[in-house]
Order: C-alpha cells, then structure tokens, then sequence
C-alpha cells in the first residue's frame, strides 16, 4: 500500500473530526459564547453550506494546479481554520474559523480520491479511495468520542488545538509521503476541461445517486438520538456508545464497499443500496426493540458508508478525462445530501409522525436513489460509451488518450473480476 495513502487518510481523518466533534461539544461552545442551542448550531450548518461552496468553487480554481501543492496549500486553509477556533473568543471569530476550515473539506476529498486512484493499480483504485475515507470514519469511531472528552476535560479549545496539530502532520505527510504526479494518471486540466465533464449524464446522475443515497442514510442517522431514547428506551448516557457502534459500521462497511465496487461499481452500488434501504424499512418497524435497535445501528453504518466508495468512484470514472472538478462536486453532493435527509427528516417530526418518521423518510430517499441507480445503469447499457467523457472531452491528442486509457482501465479492471 503506497504511503501517501496513510498521509491522505490523516487528512481526512483531522477534517472528519473537525465536521463532527463540535456536535459532542454544542453545549459547552453556546456556553461559553452565551448564545442559544439554534445559534450554535450555526457551527454545523454553515460548515455544511461552506463545505459545498469550497467543494465547487475551490475546486474549479485549483483544477489546473499541480495536486500536490494543491493538497498541501488545502491543509494549510484547514490548519488556519481550526487556528482561529482554537484563539477565538467571540461568536462571529468562531464561526469564521468553521468556515474556513470548511472551505477545504470537499476540494481535499475531491482531489484527495483523484490522487489515491492514481497511487495505485487499475482493479484497486476503489480501494484506494476508500483508505483514504478510512480516516473520516476513523473520526467518527475514535476521534468524536475522544475529542469530545478532551474538550470537556482541558477546555474545548483544546480539542481544536489538538486538531490543529493533526493537520501539521497531515501537511508533512503529503509533502514527504505523497507523490509530486504519478505516471498514468490524468493530468491537472483547465477549468474549460473540467466542466466538459458534466456534460455527460452519467455524472449528473452519479451525482444523484450520491444526494438521495447518502441522503436517505444521514437522515435515519439526523435525529437517532430521539430515536433511540423516545423510542427504543434507550438512557440517554448509552447514546454515545451506541454511536461509536454506528462508526464501527462505517468503518467495517467503507473498507468492505471499496473491495466490492472494485469488481463491479453498478452491481455494488445496487445490491448496497437495496441491503440500506432494507434495513431502514426494517429499523423503522422494529426501533422499539432494543436488541433490533442495536443490530440496525451496526448495519445501517455499514451499508450507509459501503456506498461512499462506489458512489466516488462512479462520478470519477464518467469524467475520467478531466476528474477533478466532477469529484468535488461529488463530495459536495454527500452534504447536499445530509441537508436534504435533515431536513426532511425534521419535517415528518414536525408534522407530529413521530421519531421513526426521519427513517422513514430515509428509506424513501433510498428507494429513489435506487430508481436512479437503475436508469443510469439501463442507459450507459443500451449506449455503451455514449455517456463518458469521451465525447464530452476536447479534441486534443493528450485528452482522448486519458480517455482512451480510462476504457481501457475500467476493461482491464472488469476482466479481472469475472476472471
């Protein structure tokens, strides 16, 4: 396994704790701050909006840019930003801090699963991404918890502090650990280049699937805490545990996804999807039972996060020519998703349905996704080649040579499995 895999998944790892460990740490931050619970959940929602800003808008403007570098000059945003959270001492300070640091979150992922394909060989580029994303499940199962427990122990500026320094050994680690290019891979493109990609229909519905399938996940996932407590009769202190349970999924569900979408990424995305959309349905039947409860948090992370990989490497593969800005966007596609699964999720609460109603509402948001799954896959087989970027990309020599070496991986890597 290249090194600069282990550097890439640290970054991830100092991001994903970044997103999350501040909703372990909500009450003492409002606190502190003496703001109310909805204006500290400003901290999460405009990191959300920030992330999907940087992930479009950032992404387009280091398209052309070397990756590395690139890399590098994201981490140093991110270590910025989770700097000026650690000093701050007024509401709006701390927030800018959070936008900051978001800015970098979907142009690290965007790029960051670009540069691990390239690392490695045409049937393990799935896998690939998905050690890198090994990192943001990481954050879930060990760093909220501990995170969470260091800012209420010292402060929870130290915790930002903390995050602070795994980002400077992230940065040291790509410089040192990741490759300058790597023989084979796309070549950085023009932001003209980058946006031919999305005429393609494949990525745009790639980039669906990943809103509604992510979506129906993160909003079972929303309000589980309600769920769990008002429903299934859980104490509020098991909640946490039962969480680092949900992480262990992910994690369990990440690394297995990313060997299945290496043999085929359409059958994988479906047969998950399908398994997710199961289990909601079956969750929202059985929450009062604890024991089923427990069981379905497991699998639900696991078939929740089992399609991250899939649904990275689909988008990547529909813009092989020109990646880079598809796959940001497609990192901002999974938090559109979060929003859109909250909020619906909030709705069906509000509409007095109950605390089951959120995973309702995500099982439907599965199903949907599936729908699409199964248009895309229809169409790219009734007009084979007629949706990638080979006849998106401009006419030069060098882009219908990326072209032609994308088929020519994605034959190699399907052969290599029915073999």
């Amino acid at each position: 396994m290249p090194l600069g895999l282990i550097a890439l998944a640290l970054g991830g790892f100092g991001i994903g704790l970044t997103e999350f460990v501040i909703m372990g740490l909500l009450p003492e931050v409002a606190g502190d701050f003496r703001v109310s619970e909805a204006d500290a959940g400003v901290f999460i929602s405009g990191y959300a909006l920030a992330v999907v800003v940087g992930a479009l808008f950032l992404t387009a403007a280091v398209s052309r840019f070397p990756r590395r570098p690139v890399l590098a000059s994201l981490l140093l945003l991110f270590i910025a930003g989770n700097l000026v959270c650690a000093v701050s001492h007024t509401y709006s300070l701390m927030l800018t801090g959070r936008v900051i640091a978001a800015l970098c979150h979907g142009a690290f992922f965007g790029i960051g699963a670009v540069v691990a394909a390239d690392m490695v060989a045409p049937d393990r580029k799935a896998g690939a991404i998905a050690i890198m994303f090994t990192g943001l499940t990481a954050a879930n199962v060990l760093g909220v918890p501990f995170g969470t427990l260091l800012g209420q122990a010292a402060g929870w500026r130290s915790t930002f502090w903390a995050i602070t320094g795994i980002g400077v050994l992230a940065l040291i680690g790509v410089l040192v650990l990741v490759p300058k290019a790597v023989a084979g891979g796309p070549a950085p493109q023009g932001l003209r280049s980058e946006l031919r990609a999305f005429r393609s229909r494949q990525v745009w519905y790639s980039i669906a699937i990943t809103v509604l399938g992510y979506g129906g996940m993160f909003g079972a996932f929303t309000y589980i805490a309600y769920t769990l407590t008002k429903v299934s009769g859980f104490a509020p202190g098991t909640v946490p545990w039962l969480l680092i349970l949900f992480g262990v999924g992910l994690f369990i569900g990440n690394t297995l996804g990313g060997k299945a979408t290496d043999r085929n990424v359409d059958k994988t995305l479906l047969a998950v999807l399908a398994a997710l959309a199961l289990v909601l349905v079956g969750f929202a039947l059985t929450a009062q039972r604890p024991a089923f409860a427990i069981a379905a948090m497991l699998l639900m992370g696991g078939f929740g996060f089992a399609t991250v990989p899939g649904l990275q490497m689909r988008v990547m593969k529909y813009a092989a020519a020109a990646p880079t800005l598809a796959s940001g966007a497609n990192i901002g596609a999974f938090n559109v998703g979060n929003a859109l699964g909250a909020w619906l999720g909030g709705l069906t609460i509000t509409a007095g349905l109950g605390y089951t109603s959120p995973i309702w509402a995500g099982a439907g948001l599965t199903l949907l996704s599936i729908g699409v799954m199964v248009l895309a896959s229809w169409e790219d087989r009734r007009h084979p080649g007629r949706t990638t970027t080979a006849d998106v990309a401009p006419g030069t020599g060098s882009d219908v040579g990326a072209v032609t070496d994308s088929s020519a991986t994605a034959e190699a890597a399907v052969t290599g499995a029915s073999r």
